[in-house]
């Protein structure tokens, strides 16, 4: 099985001093059936006054840091090691999409308490609704059911909806930024992964499924010929959609693939609000300068994890 030593590392320096900054970090891989997560460091200077570890309502690693000295610098470093399985991912036979989206119904179960076990997927029919970065509408539906026939399994609707993606919309680093709409994203068919996902997920929810978005690295092969450059990689995201009692499905539309051995996940949630790498405020500080570099690099043996440093 591949074993990662993941590297995220973001650098922030300020025009002035910064004298009060809260931080919240989705930085630490999770555990979950395809990886482990073997070990974890965080490294954040100025040293925090304050930090704490938790758990968030999807079950995420999430740490809480605040740093109460004034300063005009700022790092955190994130260095991890995991190991994914190399079974390769495969699909399977699956019902007719309707029939999940028939269980997710918001008239099942109309007016039941909280807890009713006669609800189906109660966890799950959160992923049907909007979420800050994510509508739905009718021109979304009218997109999806292109591949979500009448009838068709769902995975295989999948399958077909986000190899359109791949090929009807072109990756363009210069063509979005966060706050770019998933509607203009949809308009201009151009974006990265992060503005994909959201646009697979806004689609699926407006025909009524439960989809996820997720967070985490994509280990990069350089060209035949070429060093791998260290910090050149960059985080990715992609999209899991539920189908019923088979679960969740793992769906890479930037790369039109199944996510697998060289797919690493750090966290899922409604969307990339849910999940940013570090979120925060601060007081203070003026214009400031962002660096962010991440590296993904396979490790052989036990030996290159322990000798290697942040």
């Amino acid at each position: 099985m591949p074993r990662y030593r993941i590297t995220h590392r973001t650098t922030y320096e300020y025009q002035s001093a910064v004298s009060l900054c809260h931080n919240i970090a989705h930085l630490v891989p999770r555990g979950t059936a395809r990886q482990t997560c073997q070990s974890s460091q965080l490294v954040i200077e100025p040293e925090p006054n304050v930090r704490s570890r938790r758990f968030d309502h999807y079950g995420n690693e999430t740490w809480y840091f605040s740093i109460e000295t004034p300063h005009q610098r700022a790092s955190v470093a994130s260095v991890s090691e995991v190991t994914v399985t190399d079974q390769p991912p495969q699909l399977c036979p699956s019902p007719p999409w309707e029939q999940i989206r028939a269980l997710l119904s918001p008239m099942i179960g109309f007016g039941a308490e909280p807890g009713d076990a006669s609800v189906p997927y109660p966890t799950e029919r959160e992923f049907v609704l909007e979420s800050p970065f994510i509508p739905t509408s009718d021109r979304f539906a009218d997109y999806a059911w292109q591949s979500f026939s009448p009838g068709r399994p769902i995975l295989d609707a999948m399958s077909d909806f986000t190899a359109r993606i791949f090929h009807e919309f072109t990756f363009d680093a210069e063509a979005t930024t966060l706050a770019t709409p998933v509607g203009e994203v949809f308009d201009s068919k151009r974006g990265v992964c992060q503005d994909f996902a959201h646009l697979t997920i806004a689609c699926l929810r407006s025909i009524g499924l439960a989809a996820r978005y997720v967070s985490g690295y994509l280990e990069t092969v350089p060209p035949p010929g070429q060093e791998r450059m260290v910090g050149a990689d960059a985080s990715h995201a992609w999209v899991s959609i539920f189908a019923g009692e088979l679960g969740w499905f793992d769906f890479d539309p930037t790369n039109n693939l199944l996510p697998g051995d060289r797919h690493i996940t750090v966290a899922f949630g409604r969307d990339y609000s849910d999940v940013a790498p570090l979120q925060g405020v601060i007081l203070g500080g003026g214009d400031h300068e962002l660096a962010v570099s991440v590296d993904v690099a396979r490790l052989d043996t036990l030996d290159n994890w322990q000798n290697t440093a942040i």
